[in-house]
């Protein structure tokens, strides 16, 4: 069976950056820092006391009241980034098959305010059962790509994908295998997370895997720096629509690029850390090369999974070296973690976005947060510190790996 093309058609993003798609590109090539003190909760008492939330989000601009008492947050920012995305297709209006639309989401956690809150309400009660009959659904991983095809009506393919902070480049791996195969037309690709919570800001600093940096928060996240301290924390979604190229040429639809790739691989080595000379790192770049059938020559752009952790940073670095040998230094590199904070199952959806937007326009977003090079990171590497740079991009990679080793790799064309 011949093997059929996969495009983008359309990008939603909900981020500490920007609430929509294009505020999030403008925050992105601006080099704005998401990160700030929580608002949402008082984190005076923890060791790290700010990250990545997101700005004037409101519900109630997107829901009715018993709708969104009904949905965890993580499942709210879902269903807005995947609205803006199909809007932005304009897959409605074309009248299609919804027999043949899909949605594959990711979530690393799910719900966790909810389980938070309700376990919360049972202890500081008198014993008595007084649980909310929505908080399973409310919880569970598998809500929002449930939601976001209840919402449209899509009757596809429905699932989650949780792999922690693979979790969304995982959807966008399997939502191309679905559409290449011939078992979907379209699929809602993406995901979401909201973990800025006490569970969620508590459980990362008990592993001391965030930043402590409460005197500067703006500058927390600073992947590849010498100083780095851990990861911010961040929130929010990223949705793709990802559609088969002659089923979108076809209603003549908008085609931001396509997606030739997927790789998957696994370090099979530490539940938190990643293998210390990125071996996992090298397989899922070489597996997802192979997949789309390039060469390293031809990739002109890696947005890193470069979390701003010590062990992290210097494997993944390790890794595109031993991949790409000479070509490490013709390409450019950047983490927009440094920006956006670390959005864990939602960052690959999130980060996919700015590899598109990047081909789209010619730019490409910054690393900020630099300020001194780290011994175990080659300084040589562009890894496009500070400023963007205006440089052609036809192919573009973006990197994703999840605590149990999980790893993930995704390859977009420009199509222009």
């Amino acid at each position: 069976m011949t093997s059929r093309r996969v495009v983008v058609t359309g990008m939603g993003a909900l981020t500490p950056i920007g609430n929509d798609l294009n505020s999030y590109w403008n925050g992105l090539i601006s080099g704005t820092s998401g990160c700030a003190n929580i608002k949402q909760f008082d984190a005076s008492n923890f060791k790290t006391k700010f990250a990545c939330e997101l700005k004037d989000y409101d519900p109630a601009n997107h829901f009715e009241r018993k709708e969104f008492r009904r949905y965890d947050k993580f499942s709210q920012y879902g269903i807005v980034a995947a609205s803006e995305a199909v809007q932005d297709s304009q897959l409605i209006e074309s009248k299609p098959n919804f027999d043949r639309i899909g949605v594959i989401w990711g979530a690393g956690i799910g719900g966790l305010e909810t389980f938070q809150n309700e376990v919360l309400n049972y202890s500081e009660g008198d014993g008595t059962p007084r649980f909310n009959p929505f908080m399973i659904p409310k919880m569970i991983p598998d809500i929002a790509p449930g939601l976001i095809a209840m919402k449209y009506g899509f009757q596809g393919p429905n699932y989650a994908t949780v792999s922690a902070c693979a979790s969304s480049s995982n959807a966008l791996i399997d939502a191309l295998t679905y559409i290449r195969v011939g078992h979907a037309d379209v699929i809602v690709a993406g995901g979401s997370e909201a973990p800025v919570t006490i569970a969620g800001l508590g459980g990362f600093n008990a592993m001391h895997a965030l930043s402590t940096r409460n005197d500067d928060p703006s500058t927390a996240s600073r992947p590849f720096d010498r100083d780095r301290d851990g990861f911010v924390l961040g929130e929010g979604a990223g949705s793709l629509i990802l559609e088969e190229y002659e089923h979108a040429i076809n209603r003549g639809a908008k085609i931001y690029a396509e997606l030739v790739g997927g790789g998957l691989s696994c370090d099979a080595y530490h539940m938190t850390a990643p293998h210390p000379d990125g071996r996992g790192a090298i397989k899922v770049m070489k597996n997802c090369l192979d997949d789309a059938n390039l060469n390293t020559s031809d990739i002109d752009l890696i947005n890193m999974h470069g979390t701003s952790t010590p062990l992290g940073d210097a494997a993944e670095s390790k890794a595109v070296k031993h991949v790409f040998q000479d070509d490490a230094y013709k390409l450019n590199i950047n983490s927009t973690k440094s920006m956006t904070g670390h959005l864990l199952g939602a960052a690959g959806a999130v980060e996919a976005i700015s590899c598109v937007m990047a081909m789209r326009n010619s730019i490409i977003p910054p690393t900020i947060n630099h300020f001194n090079d780290d011994e175990n990171i080659d300084p040589n590497l562009n890894f496009t510190f500070s400023s963007p740079q205006k440089k052609s991009v036809n192919y573009a990679m973006s990197n994703t790996f999840g605590f149990g080793g999980h790893n993930a790799c995704v390859i977009f064309k420009n199509l222009d």
